[in-house]
């Protein structure tokens, strides 16, 4: 516990004390403990949202929620879950904490610039919040579709605003790791030489930099034509409804990538740890981490067959979104690879780990089928679309997040966690997981449309039967989390390397001083040498036998 107070305590270099210590610190790892914090209360706030969504849709006709209070629910659950939770979570938590230290320096290159995209973000979630309060939640959905978005008389404004805000905070982000990575890493790493948690950040970082204006923009022209009526989106004055779906989706999709890449390299950092072998590939992991966040810009409109296009453009569309494909299909295979003959220690992080390989290759197949024209017609905007994206970014990005939480915990805060508790919380988030999404692939084949408040009796079955899944799931997240929050009230605290990791983060005591490293630590060539690591293990197996 000494090791946790100390590290809350310990001065920012600042002349703030107290809380005002942490509120104006320019400390790469307060902000991103702070980052942190919020995200999971943001996302707490979107699971009860989601659980009450779900609950809803258990039985047909209206059970908890009315008719316009559930389309401004599940509005919220999106804005939230995307802007404020999947979109942030590894970059700006995780990424903040420990791209500096697997570089071997002390701080991002723009402190103040750091701080100040935390304050957009927590603006940016509050003021969503305050559209709660004044003429009723949006209830268009995360997607601000026109022409809804321009004719409802709820407060779609000030949600839009809040998406506005938030895309600032994402560039400012963008913007510092990008130039940390070229300016402030070890004069001893060369290229090839970054762990690739820190290569996928940099893939990230250029995606949020280059696409999140189109999408500010965009939401800016929603507003402008709700308060001038210009006609920008209005066939009737000239304007084309059309135009905002693909400069929403011109950002939206790659999105997608800035969702999921820093989950990748999470997992890239994971699977070798506890392999005892250096990842294989990893040039490929790093160049499949460019290619995708190249390519995944250029597949926008596979969102939009059925809104009328050429059949050449769909043509085109459908062919990128295969090729997209090919390089999460290299990862995946990397993994796999690294796994094969390795000595495999399981650990909750690993669990996790594999669960993400799982679900997000079921995620990955069915976005096939969404990005071949023929069975996208049949399935577009139905519960399958809503099933495969969950897969994509709650299996994903989400347990990519768990994983995270749970690889780095002892590092970030020196104390250990109690494994029991957090293999069931897995299992229980997994199962729930399954049960709840898997019913909706079936329910969307048989062609129930999303974001519907109520169903047709054909359908009660399958919706019946995910909410089960859901209640899991919510269980799951609460275990999971009570158990990472009793390690600060346990006597069990984390060596500098308890897992055996070979990156820079892990030459630093638990939790990390507030100057990173005292000198220029020793960088490891690729392929990293676990041999050490399992030599050492096996001494202390034989010493406690």
């Amino acid at each position: 516990m000494d090791a946790v107070k100390s590290f809350f305590e310990t001065p920012a270099p600042s002349r703030f004390t107290g809380i005002g210590a942490w509120l104006l610190t320019t400390d790469h790892k307060r902000i991103g403990l702070m980052y942190l914090f919020a995200i999971l209360f943001w996302f707490c706030l979107a699971v009860l949202l989601g659980g009450l969504i779900r609950l809803e849709l258990m039985l047909p006709g209206e059970t908890l929620l009315s008719a316009e209070l559930y389309n401004s629910a599940f509005t919220l659950h999106g804005v939230i879950m995307i802007f404020l939770f999947i979109i942030p979570a590894l970059p700006a938590a995780f990424g903040n904490f420990f791209l500096p230290m697997q570089l071997g320096t002390d701080d991002v290159f723009f402190p103040k610039l750091n701080l100040l995209s935390w304050y957009l973000y927590m603006l940016g979630g509050f003021i969503a919040i305050a559209a709660l309060f004044s003429d009723g939640f949006p209830d268009t959905g995360w997607t601000f579709y026109v022409p809804f978005s321009v004719s409802t008389q709820t407060n779609v404004s000030t949600g839009v605003l809040a998406a506005f805000v938030l895309g600032f905070a994402s560039m400012l982000t963008g913007l510092n790791f990008i130039t940390t990575v070229h300016r402030m890493r070890s004069p001893k790493m060369g290229w090839m030489q970054i762990p690739l948690f820190t290569w996928s950040l940099y893939a990230t970082s250029w995606v949020q930099l280059l696409a999140t204006p189109v999408v500010t923009i965009t939401l800016v022209l929603v507003m402008v034509e709700r308060f001038l009526n210009i006609g920008l989106f209005d066939p009737a004055k000239g304007g084309d409804p059309i135009l905002y779906q693909h400069l929403f989706w011109m950002y939206s999709h790659p999105a997608v990538y800035i969702m999921i890449l820093p989950g990748m390299g999470v997992i890239s950092e994971i699977i070798p740890v506890f392999s005892r072998k250096s990842i294989f590939g990893y040039k490929a992991i790093v160049f499949s981490s460019m290619a995708i966040a190249i390519a995944g810009s250029l597949v926008w409109a596979h969102h939009m067959y059925t809104s009328g296009m050429s059949d050449t453009a769909v043509f085109v569309f459908s062919l990128l979104t295969f090729v997209v494909a090919i390089p999460s299909a290299i990862k995946v295979f990397s993994w796999v690879s690294t796994l094969y003959k390795g000595a495999i220690q399981m650990t909750p992080p690993l669990f996790l780990a594999l669960c993400f390989v799982y679900l997000f290759s079921v995620g990955g197949l069915t976005g096939l089928v969404l990005g071949a024209a023929g069975t996208d017609i049949h399935v577009h905007d139905t519960h399958f679309v809503v099933s495969h994206f969950h897969f994509t970014m709650f299996g994903g990005t989400g347990f990519a997040f768990f994983a995270a939480l749970h690889y780095w915990w002892p590092k970030m805060f020196g104390r250990m966690y109690d494994f029991k508790k957090a293999y069931i919380a897995s299992i229980l988030v997994t199962g729930g997981f399954m049960f709840h999404y898997v019913p909706m692939f079936i329910l969307g084949l048989q062609g129930m449309p999303r974001r519907y408040y109520d169903y047709l009796p054909q359908y009660a079955e399958g919706n019946f039967f995910a909410g089960f899944g859901a209640i899991f799931i919510i269980l799951g997240i609460a275990l999971m989390f009570i158990n990472l929050a009793l390690t600060f009230r346990q006597e069990r605290n984390a060596p500098a390397d308890p897992w055996g990791g070979v990156t820079l983060e892990w030459k630093t005591s638990s939790p990390p001083p507030l100057h990173n490293f005292e000198q220029d630590p020793a960088v490891l060539d690729y392929p990293y040498d676990f041999t050490g690591v399992v030599e050492e293990r096996k001494q202390q197996q034989i010493k406690q036998s």
